[in-house]
């Protein structure tokens, strides 16, 4: 087989060590083959480098293990060009399985160039998708926060969820700290509410009548503040992205024309794609690579539709939250009109699965184009309709033999 690299490497990383195997030109036109273990801390790595570097090693492989392949991809990426791979796309043949081992088969294919490289943004990316994703997590925690303060109060037979539309609200709030401050009254407590809230009084006080005693006090005291504090920090975080946004402040305004696509939606896809449309070839490259597009299965020249593809979970995680934003406004365009028709056939999971692909079809072409979105219209799934069942009608007739001329209706 054709050596398309002369000189590679190959590293099989785990938590504290890293197997690293060198291929260079042999005698008599053959290879040489040398493995090395060093530790996985900076000063270790930096010994690796250098070896690598006399070694005149032009291209390393590395797979993608958890999160321990960052520290020797960033001490080579200067210095070198370097793949991550993903696992499942390199299976060993079957036999002893050792870290040595699989350096030397990373490095095997490598020179072969049977490997195919994940997409590594640059720094600044990397950094901004770190704080998208941690804020990901923070909204997380505040969900998991809210459904335990509700489960808290269900135990204690208060009902407050049922009559406010969250418990996060500024009457729940006041309502809940009132309670905690050793006001029972249902009465008294339901006075406190604000707003719309207080035009549901009777009921408010009906949902507060239960068995609230100072152990469950004791529970909401630290739930909420631990709601605060997660909610200050999501507040912080949001200022520190958006400053780092800043370079992509032109992006993210056109990505927002898109319905569905806020602010922070629309953050995350410059965070987890670069902005940079030139990294895939197409929009369908795009769509696979996040895992919105659907799967397909070929077996003896037949073709089967199967679940969707596994991708981004973060940027996939986002896109569908859009999608069922988009929901909510119903027949008002394009994207709507979509979820409403595939939701009646397929259900509501397909549907903004489905959603989530037609919006990141359209950030592919408007970041590719640079150009803001435009809508198709609520009634243009219906009209292409229309035209297709006409065109296929047409097509039954004259296989029958007529000739057929199509006149607009007056």
């Amino acid at each position: 087989m054709e050596v398309l690299f002369d000189r590679v490497a190959g590293l099989d990383v785990g938590k504290a060590s890293v197997s690293v195997c060198v291929r260079t030109p042999g005698a008599r036109r053959g290879r040489r083959s040398e493995t090395r273990t060093f530790k996985t801390t900076t000063g270790s790595l930096k010994v690796m480098r250098d070896w690598l570097l006399n070694e005149g090693v032009t291209i390393a492989a590395i797979e993608s293990t958890s999160t321990y392949w960052k520290a020797p991809f960033y001490c080579l990426e200067d210095v070198m060009e370097v793949w991550l791979l993903n696992a499942a796309h390199m299976k060993a043949v079957p036999g002893r399985k050792t870290d040595v081992r699989d350096a030397e088969w990373i490095a095997q294919l490598l020179e072969h160039g049977l490997l195919r490289p994940s997409m590594v943004p640059p720094p600044a990316i990397r950094q901004l998708r770190m704080l998208t994703r941690y804020r990901v997590q923070l909204m997380g925690d505040r969900t998991r926060e809210a459904i335990r303060l509700e489960m808290m109060l269900e135990d204690a037979s208060i009902k407050l969820s049922s009559v406010a539309s969250s418990l996060t609200t500024v009457s729940a709030r006041v309502i809940l700290q009132a309670m905690i401050d050793g006001e029972r009254d249902p009465l008294a407590l339901a006075q406190l509410a604000k707003g719309r809230m207080r035009s549901k009084i009777p009921d408010l006080a009906q949902a507060l009548d239960g068995h609230f005693d100072d152990h469950h006090a004791q529970m909401a005291r630290a739930i909420l503040g631990r709601l605060e504090l997660v909610e200050r920090s999501l507040v912080e975080l949001d200022a520190v992205i958006a400053a780092k946004c800043t370079p992509w402040q032109h992006e993210i305004d056109l990505l927002q024309t898109i319905p569905g696509v806020g602010e922070k939606v629309a953050q995350v896809i410059v965070a987890e794609t670069g902005a940079d449309m030139s990294r895939f070839p197409s929009a369908a490259h795009l769509a696979a690579w996040a895992g919105v597009a659907p799967g397909i299965h070929e077996s003896a020249g037949k073709r089967t539709p199967t679940s969707k593809r596994h991708g981004n979970k973060w940027l996939t995680a986002m896109l569908v939250e859009a999608a069922g934003s988009v929901a909510r406004v119903h027949g008002s365009n394009y994207l709507s009109a979509q979820h409403a028709r595939l939701a009646k056939r397929r259900g509501t999971g397909r549907a903004q699965v489905a959603v989530a692909h037609s919006i990141l079809v359209s950030a592919w072409h408007m970041l590719t184009k640079d150009e803001p979105y435009q809508d198709l219209g609520a009634d243009w799934l219906a009209r292409r309709n229309d035209e297709a069942h006409a065109r296929r009608l047409v097509a039954q007739l004259e296989r029958l033999g007529h000739t057929v001329q199509l006149d607009a209706a007056s």
